[in-house]
């Protein structure tokens, strides 16, 4: 699969991607954007996309998750609130309130209880049981949340001032450390990788400023972390200034733990994190940032968006370009010389 086209995408500014997971035998892909409406596709063997469903909320919608058996998707939206779409009975509920736009939400599910995370701007990170209007639990958090991301036990949430949490899941969750940022720059996507075992072992933080972080929860080598410069324009001479631009995006090979970023360059590369290597970067024109990607579950496809991320600001908005989300082979994240 390469470079096929989504039909119908949303109208504005793409925010979010992600696939179904692996629990359902169907691929779905679902994108949420700033024209307030959620959108689901499936996605047949052939490339083909089908689109299957419309749903809004009262403002832009920031993040989406799915519920661990695909059956239901969840949205935060800058409207103050998190929904959730159950896609049997297509039915849009709200199961969230904040007192701020809500940029990220994931679906948890521990042995011994199932809730919603949802992070917010208001400075909050909130746990959701789907039957009662109260959250489960609160945390305060330093400042403003602005990027998240949950694997099994493990919850890493990420914003402004550059703060760092892990969160251990199980039980109830608890904050188990906090991170000294090893970027000087802001926070802009995180992303959890696991280990040989499949157990969540570290993450990789993206920053406004061309550059991603590899950073391990717990290692007894802190040369394991390390970080690497992304989304730079090439330099052809030392008194060249060189174009630095934001990651927008990370997503993690489901079986490869190789990695994907996306930039506000327009461009995407695939990254071998144990091999310290970049194994491609396609020579896409760039004339529109890359806002989310995503990869699915059973590792076969790439999938990302194409539309104005506002780095530039409103007079640099051109509405006539149209947005794209395209999907692309997963073949070239499989590391080199790894069978």
């Amino acid at each position: 699969m390469s470079g096929f086209e989504v039909v119908q995408p949303p109208e504005d500014s793409i925010s979010c991607l992600k696939f179904s997971p692996e629990s359902i035998p169907q691929t779905f892909l679902i994108g949420t954007s700033w024209a307030n409406d959620i959108r689901c596709w499936e996605i047949e063997d052939s490339g083909k996309s089908v689109p299957k469903a419309i749903k809004t909320h009262d403002a832009p919608i920031l993040s989406a998750c799915w519920s661990q058996d695909g059956t239901k998707v969840f949205t935060a939206s800058c409207d103050k609130t998190a929904k959730m779409w159950d896609l049997q009975a297509n039915q849009f509920v709200q199961i969230a309130q904040h007192d701020a736009p809500i940029k990220t939400i994931h679906h948890i599910v521990r042995p011994n209880y199932s809730c919603v995370m949802t992070g917010s701007w208001d400075k909050t990170l909130k746990f959701w049981d789907l039957r009662s209007p109260t959250p489960l639990g609160v945390i305060q958090l330093p400042e403003r949340c602005y990027c998240a991301d949950v694997n099994g036990p493990m919850a890493i949430v990420s914003g402004a001032n550059r703060f760092i949490k892990v969160y251990n899941l199980d039980n109830k969750p608890q904050e188990v450390k906090s991170i000294d940022s090893p970027l000087k720059y802001q926070h802009r996507c995180v992303s959890i990788f696991l280990d040989k075992n499949k157990n969540p072992t570290g993450f990789a933080l993206g920053s406004i400023e061309g550059r991603v972080a590899i950073q391990y929860v717990d290692t007894p080598n802190p040369k394991d972390n390390f970080t690497f410069k992304c989304h730079r324009s090439q330099q052809t001479g030392t008194s060249q200034p060189q174009d630095i631009y934001a990651v927008n995006d990370i997503a993690f090979h489901p079986i490869y733990m190789t990695l994907a970023t996306v930039g506000s360059d327009g461009k995407f590369s695939f990254w071998d994190k144990d091999a310290r290597t970049k194994l491609k970067s396609p020579d896409l024109s760039g004339d529109q940032p890359i806002t989310c990607c995503a990869v699915d579950a059973r590792g076969k496809i790439f999938a990302y968006a194409l539309s104005y991320d506002w780095h530039k600001g409103h007079e640099f908005n051109n509405p006539n370009k149209k947005n794209q989300i395209y999907l692309f082979d997963c073949a070239e994240l499989k590391p080199k010389n790894r069978t």
